[in-house]
């Protein structure tokens, strides 16, 4: 039996298993399904999740699940992405000082545990994060705010108002931008202490639970295998639709492609542009395209000898085929871009200054003296990133450079990543707030490029660039109240950050949902958010 029909066969025997357990009732191979009135069921690749716990979490699919599991104290509306809209914090308002913001939080929410929603458990959620000072914990760290004066600066001052102090007259809607964020989350601080061990915060068990307020409950998650969700009864928005969310990890496009035709599923989100053109004309399934923010770059160690010469670096950028790629295996899902902020951010340009240049290469190479040069690629095992990271292998080796793919799971390569063990790596990057800061404070700064800052969630440092050319523009440009003014230091810092940093920008994602046609509401987050669950309806 072929390897591929094989894992699709096991793939369907596991999904259909578990749904029999949520009692889903799919019809088994070769006979037309069709899932519950109430139930949404996805495939995805789920296994970069690290963490449940909002103060760790900083992947893409961790921050599906707890988008939709948590609220934060100002939100988007997925009807409408954007405008930054109420959420646990019913208004809002900074002080004459530029410093001292006041919630008043709504009345009446509660947790998933039945505990009432205060103003104490907000702070004490932003307390919790800095203190643990996880991977995005900078999000929140970079207003001042550090273990030792978190106490002091983020107060309930009443059971429903809280009150936060920066430390910098910031760009107000900057620091309301990074609340809307996933480790700004509020989490139910007496049930998450019920589960405290030697004062962890209840850390090691919201690794795998969760704690919150939001339209679901986590009811099942099994890593790198599956989750599902059940809807809060008592949710503050309204009860939402679907009862009942189950997301499931599969692997491999053919697959989901395989069990969205047989109705086992509503929606894959990790379709190939074959399989997109695939299932065009079929009148019960429907394809969204969203144009996201995350970008796919390549990345070179700065501790890594060549890969720490400039010319070398050049080289890099001028032996990637951007365009070859955009138009041929990723047609329709990624287009060349070549700067860290996404189309649709303040600021963003559309330069795109590099194309693939041999020869250009070869000579770059040869003025810095490097010949025979080996490298290893960090790449996750996902189809799309080793279609781009083979494309690499190949025009490297027309300059003569040997590329070897080290591959392995989300958590895998990202945990080498982080500790700056990689040669080069291949990834994707989301923005985690939608603010111009939120790509330019990783890709733009370094505070402390030294081995014992373990700033992880700064990709500067991770790939142990200083990165001094940019350090004060990325600094000032936070503090700018002017909008035009700021999207023009935002333009300079990407024009030198395109030309000096060890980071070659390649593409921005545009993301094709396949659904079936009675899926209404899904939002995978646009350009600026992860998905939302709880505004599907099947019609």
């Amino acid at each position: 039996m072929p390897i591929a029909l094989l894992s699709r066969r096991r793939l369907g025997a596991a999904t259909l298993a578990a749904a029999a357990a949520l009692g889903l009732g799919l019809a088994g191979a070769g006979v037309r399904a069709e899932t519950p009135a109430d139930t949404l069921v996805i495939a995805d690749k789920i296994d970069d999740i690290v963490s449940l716990d909002p103060a760790e979490s900083f992947e893409f699919s961790g921050n599906d699940l707890l988008n939709n599991t948590y609220d934060t104290l100002i939100e988007l509306d997925p009807a409408n992405l954007g405008p930054l809209v109420p959420g646990l914090a019913e208004s809002w308002e900074v002080g004459e000082d530029g410093v001292t913001y006041t919630f008043v939080i709504r009345e009446g929410v509660t947790f998933h545990s039945g505990n009432p929603v205060t103003a104490e458990d907000a702070a004490w959620s932003l307390h919790r994060a800095v203190k643990l000072d996880k991977t995005p914990s900078f999000i929140l760290t970079q207003f001042g705010f550090t273990p030792d004066n978190v106490d002091e600066k983020i107060r309930a001052t009443g059971e429903y108002e809280l009150t936060i102090v920066t430390d910098k007259p910031y760009a107000p809607s900057f620091f309301y931008n990074c609340l809307t964020a996933v480790v700004a989350s509020v989490v139910d601080k007496q049930e998450a202490l019920s589960h405290e061990v030697e004062g962890d915060f209840g850390y090691e068990w919201l690794k795998t639970n969760t704690a919150g307020s939001g339209a679901y409950s986590l009811r099942s998650y099994k890593p790198s295998e599956s989750y599902i969700l059940e809807a809060n009864a008592g949710y503050w928005r309204g009860e939402p639709a679907m009862q009942r969310v189950f997301v499931r990890h599969v692997a491999e496009p053919a697959t989901q492609r395989l069990l969205l035709e047989r109705g086992d599923i509503d929606i894959a989100r990790k379709l190939t542009p074959v399989d997109i053109e695939g299932i065009a004309g079929n009148a019960d399934l429907k394809v969204n395209d969203e144009v996201r923010g995350r970008i796919r770059y390549l990345a070179l160690n700065q501790k890594v000898e060549p890969l720490n010469d400039p010319r070398v670096v050049q080289a890099f950028k001028h032996l990637i085929d951007y365009r070859g790629m955009a138009d041929s295996f990723l047609k329709g899902q990624f287009m060349v871009h070549q700067s860290f902020l996404p189309r649709g951010f303040l600021g963003a340009i559309e330069d795109t200054p590099y194309e693939l240049d041999v020869e250009k290469a070869k000579s770059l190479l040869a003025e810095a003296g490097v010949e025979d040069l080996k490298v290893r690629i960090f790449v996750r095992n996902d189809q799309d990133r080793l279609e781009v990271a083979q494309a690499l292998q190949n025009t490297l080796a027309k300059a003569g450079i040997e590329a070897e793919l080290r591959v392995g799971t989300g958590a895998e390569i990202l945990g080498e990543y982080r500790a700056r063990k990689h040669d080069i790596y291949l990834g994707d990057w989301g923005p985690d707030y939608p603010d111009p800061n939120t790509n330019a404070d990783t890709f733009a700064r370094n505070p402390d490029n030294s081995d014992e800052a373990q700033l992880t969630g700064i990709l500067a440092w991770r790939n142990a660039w200083p990165a001094d050319e940019v350090n004060d523009l990325t600094n000032a440009a936070v503090l700018e109240k002017d909008s035009d003014e700021r999207a023009r230091m935002y333009e300079k810092i990407q024009r030198i950050h395109q030309e000096v940093s060890p980071f070659a920008v390649m593409f921005q994602l545009i993301e094709q949902v396949a659904q079936r046609e009675a899926v209404k509401g899904f939002s995978a987050g646009g350009s600026i958010h992860s998905a939302f669950y709880w505004n599907v309806t099947k019609e």
